[in-house]
């Protein structure tokens, strides 16, 4: 099991640095709730684009029947048609996709997300994970108590 710091990616303090007071408001503050704005709910703009390595890792395959179409270009695949396969299996063609991922992270048609190279964009989908499994935690334990 991880630590709190590896968690939460940060590191502790060494000998001798001193906290930065301000950011410990900052937090706190957004933590209870009590500074809102369009940055505390929702990531504040497009997302960014999809990592190198993600894109390098998508597998190319064979379109093996001639029924599906792309669904960025809605042009049909031919039989041996070379196609990019996301993770979520949904497949286009590689300009296609490619072109796609240079703006953003996510699958076209089902919103599935690569990983990004964005570190301020990852940190933010960890702690809305982390948000939504607290409020998980909380609603089992309330639930255990009073049912």
């Amino acid at each position: 099991m991880a630590g709190y710091f590896e968690e939460m990616g940060w590191a502790e303090l060494e000998d001798g640095q001193q906290p930065n007071h301000l950011l410990d408001m900052a937090r706190f503050l957004i933590d209870f709730g009590l500074y809102e704005d369009n940055f505390t709910g929702e990531w504040p703009r497009l997302p960014p684009p999809a990592s190198k390595e993600a894109v390098q890792s998508l597998a190319d395959v064979t379109v093996e029947t001639d029924d599906k179409s792309c669904p960025i270009c809605l042009k049909k695949f031919n039989i041996g048609d070379k196609a990019k396969e996301m993770p979520c299996h949904h497949q286009f063609h590689a300009k296609c996709i490619l072109t796609w991922l240079d703006k953003t992270n996510s699958c076209p048609f089902c919103r599935h997300e690569l990983p990004t190279d964005n570190e301020g964009y990852e940190a933010f989908k960890k702690e809305k994970k982390r948000a939504e499994q607290r409020k998980e935690d909380i609603e089992t334990l309330h639930n255990s108590m009073f049912s």
